[in-house]
């Protein structure tokens, strides 16, 4: 079973000692058709509005709020409001959140390279350096560690749940959570 989820943020337990803790709230989602286990489910994120929407929303009868559409697996047989009723029997969940994105980056800051020394009047700082070999192969090898795009990746990670409040749909997972605050993710519970 799965479940979109937003991170809220990171926190700790109050017992001695601490647990760091990452807190998750369950987005409220609607079942629009379900197929075997996979259903197509709507939930809410932002303003988005197109005359597609609107026909999806013409079509499973939801309101305007509900303008995000999703392929999830889920418990329910039909359609309706989706049943997190698994999350509170759950131990351990598998996240899956995207990296935040930091662009174009060098060596030394994606792949923790050393960098060039830093005396007489170098030029190598933080310069990537030789990447070739001799005679043979004469050229570079796939999949070489060189400047590029870092993040902005999806990340699975088990977590184990500490509590959830079926309430407020708050997940509270041990450990960190990939992603920036406010971003949105999937949890599905691990077997």
């Amino acid at each position: 079973m799965e479940f979109i989820v937003e991170k809220i943020g990171m926190s700790r337990t109050v017992s001695v000692p601490a647990t760091p803790v990452t807190l998750l709230k369950v987005l409220d989602t609607k079942v629009c058709d379900v197929n075997e286990g996979v259903a197509l489910v709507s939930y809410s994120k932002g303003k988005k509005f197109n005359k597609a929407i609107e026909g999806q929303q013409k079509k499973y009868g939801l309101s305007k709020e509900f303008n995000r559409f999703a392929t999830i697996n889920v418990a329910n047989s039909e359609a309706g409001d989706l049943d997190v009723s698994g999350l509170t029997e759950a131990a351990v969940l598998k996240t899956t959140f995207k990296t935040k994105g930091r662009g174009f980056q060098g060596g030394v800051k994606r792949w923790n390279f050393a960098g060039g020394r830093a005396s007489h009047g170098h030029r190598m700082g933080r310069r990537v350096g030789s990447i070739g070999n001799c005679e043979w192969p004469g050229r570079v090898m796939p999949g070489k560690k060189m400047p590029g795009q870092y993040g902005n990746t999806n990340v699975t990670v088990k977590n184990e749940v500490i509590s959830f409040d079926a309430e407020t749909g708050i997940l509270v997972v041990k450990g960190s959570v990939s992603g920036p605050n406010g971003g949105l993710g999937k949890v599905r519970i691990a077997k």
